[in-house]
């Protein structure tokens, strides 16, 4: 497998990948595999009639990661993947995905990856999924990523997702269904300038008893972008749900927080909480007294923030 500047460059920003991946891995890039390998317990295989991979884990695998990262380099370029994942019983892994766009085009390029996660019995998932763009052309980078989590009794999914800088346009959404005992927990990072538009979409429903999801999300708009956010759980059994979202406005961005708790059981426990704001002027005065400018200063602190 052989990878451009390009190709690498995206691939640090999306995946931490800096050499070709050890254990299972697919790297797309342009519509193609450039590079694929299954190991002992995991896997890799290649849909029929659509685009896109079935990924099987076998259960009670241990310390393995799976690295499936997708790059675009070609202006005009739009797609639709498919990939599912069927993680065995007792399984505990990591799954590294991502995608990233160099648009140096007129035309606009689109990746629509659609990833459907299906968690065995007292299984054990760690997820991340990381968006970029680069590139100095018009052409805008449109990513709608599509993440489906059933999970069984006594699973645990964590989810890290984040939207680094550079997406023009995005449309996230993300279902869940937990079991009894299911528990999941997710960390969304967007950051937004220009004239960018992000819209987030949850439903998570917790249909076993003693199920969970933990859901917190922060955001920064900057310039003229604009964030929506639409969170919903619904909680169908004894089970406990909450829902954070954090946001910082700046200059003419604007940010729109839906929330919404659904209760279909005397014992549903449902907690929403959410904060819209700019950054403090006593936090910027005193980083500025450090020593730091005021855009030095306001840098600081969205790092923090989003971290």
């Amino acid at each position: 497998m052989q990878l451009n500047d390009i190709q690498l460059d995206l691939l640090r920003e999306i995946a931490d990948i800096t050499d070709i991946p050890t254990g299972a891995y697919n790297i797309r890039s342009d519509s193609q595999s450039i590079g694929r390998q299954s190991s002992a317990n995991i896997d890799i295989v290649p849909k029929e009639g659509v685009s896109g991979l079935d990924i099987f884990i076998k259960p009670n695998t241990k310390n393995e990661t799976v690295h499936i990262p997708v790059v675009m380099t070609k202006s005009g370029l739009k797609e639709k993947v498919y990939n599912d994942f069927f993680i065995g019983d007792n399984a505990d892994i990591e799954i590294v995905a991502g995608c990233g766009i160099n648009n140096c085009g007129a035309h606009d390029s689109q990746h629509d990856g659609i990833h459907r996660f299906y968690v065995g019995k007292n299984a054990r998932i760690r997820y991340a999924e990381k968006h970029y763009g680069s590139g100095d052309g018009s052409g805008k980078r449109i990513l709608n990523p599509v993440t489906e989590v059933y999970m069984e009794d006594d699973s645990y999914c964590e989810m890290e997702m984040v939207q680094i800088k550079g997406v023009d346009d995005t449309k996230r959404t993300t279902v869940a269904e937990l079991k009894q005992g299911a528990k999941l927990v997710v960390r969304e990072r967007l950051m937004t300038h220009g004239v960018q538009q992000a819209d987030s979409v949850y439903t998570v429903s917790l249909n076993g008893k003693d199920s969970s999801a933990d859901i917190v999300s922060r955001g920064v708009a900057r310039d003229d972008s604009f964030q929506r956010l639409d969170l919903k759980i619904v909680g169908n059994a004894e089970c406990k749900g909450h829902t954070e979202c954090d946001s910082i406005i700046m200059d003419n961005g604007k940010i729109l927080a839906v929330p919404a708790l659904e209760a279909n059981n005397v014992d549903a426990s449902l907690v929403h909480e959410a904060a819209i704001g700019k950054i403090a002027g006593e936090q910027l005065i005193k980083l500025m007294t450090l020593g730091l400018t005021e855009a030095e200063a306001e840098e600081q602190i969205i790092n923090g923030f989003l971290r």
